[in-house]
């Protein structure tokens, strides 16, 4: 009996745990249309960039963790995109290219393929 209901804990934490990475890229993918549409300067911007930031920083950090629970191969594809993205998102905040949309682009792709 006990057995039982810590699987039903620990498939139900881990279900809730993508819900919360889906949730927080969605957010991210907002916030960023949102700089896009308001332009590179704009407040949005600064409050999208550092958000974005902040998630992809947690996530590779997570992906790269000993106890992550994801096939090798696929948290270092995924470290490398992260990686990418935070690249990417300074390259906005310093002005050295406008790419929201490769940004949105590939957080919605990520936010997609979580199951």
């Amino acid at each position: 009996m006990y057995q039982f209901s810590y699987a039903d804990v620990q498939s139900t934490s881990v279900a809730d745990a993508k819900d919360r990475e889906r949730d927080l890229l969605t957010r991210s993918i907002d916030m960023l249309s949102a700089a896009a549409a308001a332009g590179q300067h704009s407040m949005e911007a600064v409050e999208a960039l550092h958000f974005t930031n902040r998630v992809w920083t947690t996530f590779v950090e997570d992906l790269g963790s000993s106890d992550n629970a994801l096939p090798k191969e696929l948290r270092a594809n995924l470290i490398s995109i992260g990686l990418w993205l935070l690249r990417e998102a300074e390259d906005i905040r310093q002005g050295r290219t406008d790419n929201f949309e490769g940004l949105i682009e590939v957080s919605q792709i990520i936010r997609d393929g979580i199951q």
